[in-house]
């Protein structure tokens, strides 16, 4: 089996997942834009302090050699080209010129020679012009170019003095054209990359601590959706359970009530009967065993009991099922129970419907109908009423079952309420509405109980011609 078809979750779960799975989501883009943004802000700041510090250094650099320069101009200025006195001067002021740890100026000429390097003192007199560093870069030969062109700057790898190790550095040169010297002094830029590398770690571990911080917010969040979905599954199944316990009880009720009601209908009505019947049937056999007149009138009296009897089985069997709901639909029905409740009550009954052709579905018209059985009971037991109506009609909304009366209204004293329960519970079943309006304590008292079943429940019409039944298929 597939991984995807082990997993077997629940509501409550699936409900958590949703709405985990979308918040995740959204952290871990937040967490990205937010270290992107953090990264490229930070390399732009880190580029500008790079640049800042290399012209700081370059600046500096021009200022030795512009000092240097100024030392033993006077006696350039007024040299010959072959002056080697005046060369020898000013080599030796140049190789005095030590500052800093690592600090010096060189001289180099432009065959590459080395004249002047007094922290390197072993690279006097020997010719460097093919000199390269690590990285491919020709260091003498740059020195002449810039010469030659005035002056300049190249970065390159050169030992340090120290230490005897490459370290890079960045380097000025002048050009005196007139001795074809290259004179130049650089610095060593570690501490400028160390700084910068510093300040690059330091946003790497900001950015890392920003997405540990966005990490812990989405775990607590992630942790109150799941406590908070915990919780409201606790609660809602606690409540589910107690409403499922408490229907369930009803239920249990409702068929006991209804057992009973039965019971004492046979008893009281059925078993009455069958007993007179029996009654009558016995006089008559004595009457034809001793051969006395009258016998055929205590079978007579016999068969209009059995009559009866039949009547009540029918209308008990009718109470529990009605079959002409099944047969003729929910008006015909509803028509018959009205028709009963005003013979059996003496009150002034109307009933008003539309012709509905059995285009309700099953479940909707057994809810209007047990809806109006339980109403007209109702009225019966507590209204008091001389009054009601009872009106069935479709509309574009569905179906509305509307019955209204004139007696004292809805209070609490009528009963423990089960019956308003019954219909509110049977129109939620099928997604309907029900209204309950009373008028108790005014001029005009009464009730009105309006069920309304949706669109939904309505079934279309019947073809009604072979050639309408043809097109609908």
């Amino acid at each position: 089996m597939r991984f995807a078809d082990r997993i077997h979750l629940t509501y409550s779960q699936k409900l958590s997942l949703v709405a985990a799975v979308p918040l995740v989501l959204a952290m871990a883009a937040i967490a990205s834009l937010v270290a992107l943004q953090s990264k490229t802000v930070a390399e732009q700041e880190i580029q500008t302090l790079e640049t800042r510090l290399l012209e700081a250094k370059k600046e500096e650099l021009r200022n030795y050699v512009t000092q240097a320069r100024n030392g033993f101009y006077f006696i350039y200025g007024s040299a010959a080209p072959e002056d080697a006195a005046a060369k020898q001067q000013v080599a030796q002021i140049l190789a005095a010129m030590i500052y800093g740890e690592e600090g010096f100026f060189f001289v180099y000429d432009y065959d590459g020679n080395n004249l002047v390097s007094p922290r390197q003192t072993d690279r006097i007199g020997q010719n460097w012009i093919d000199l390269t560093d690590a990285e491919g870069t020709q260091i003498v030969r740059e020195y002449v170019r810039l010469a030659r062109q005035g002056s300049g700057y190249v970065t390159h790898l050169w030992p340090k003095p120290s230490t005897g190790e490459d370290a890079r550095m960045i380097t000025f040169v002048l050009g005196f054209q007139d001795w074809r010297w290259a004179v130049g002094t650089g610095v060593f830029i570690d501490d400028v990359l160390g700084t910068v590398a510093a300040a690059r770690a330091e946003v790497e571990a900001r950015v890392q601590r920003t997405s540990f911080y966005i990490a812990g917010i989405t775990l607590a969040a992630l942790l109150l959706v799941f406590a908070s979905g915990m919780f409201i599954n606790f609660r809602e199944r606690r409540l589910a359970d107690a409403k499922l316990k408490e229907l369930t009880q009803r239920v249990f009720d409702a068929q006991e009530e209804e057992r009973g009601r039965v019971a004492r209908e046979l008893h009281d009505g059925i078993s009455q009967i069958l007993v007179g019947i029996r009654y009558a049937l016995d006089t008559a056999r004595r009457k034809l065993a001793r051969g006395e007149d009258g016998a055929s009138a205590s079978l007579d009296k016999g068969m209009d009991a059995l009559g009866n009897a039949i009547s009540e089985v029918r209308r008990i069997s009718r109470d529990l099922r009605p079959g002409v709901l099944d047969d003729l639909g929910l008006g015909p029905a509803i028509k018959t129970l009205v028709e009963d409740f005003a013979a059996r009550t003496g009150i002034t009954t109307e009933f008003n419907t539309v012709v509905f052709r059995n285009r309700l579905d099953p479940e909707a018209k057994i809810a209007l109908y047990r809806i109006a059985q339980e109403a007209l009971t109702n009225i019966e037991r507590h209204a008091q009423a001389t009054e009601v109506k009872v009106d069935l009609r479709g509309h574009r909304k569905g179906a509305t079952l509307r019955i209204s009366d004139n007696g004292v209204g809805v209070s609490s004293a009528r009963g423990d309420g089960s019956g308003l329960r019954n219909m509110e519970e049977r129109m939620s079943q099928i997604d309907g509405t029900l209204r309950i309006l009373s008028a108790r304590g005014k001029a005009e008292a009464g009730t009105v109980i309006e069920a309304t079943v949706p669109l939904s429940h309505l079934l279309p019409p019947e073809p009604t011609t072979i050639q309408d039944a043809q097109n609908r298929a």
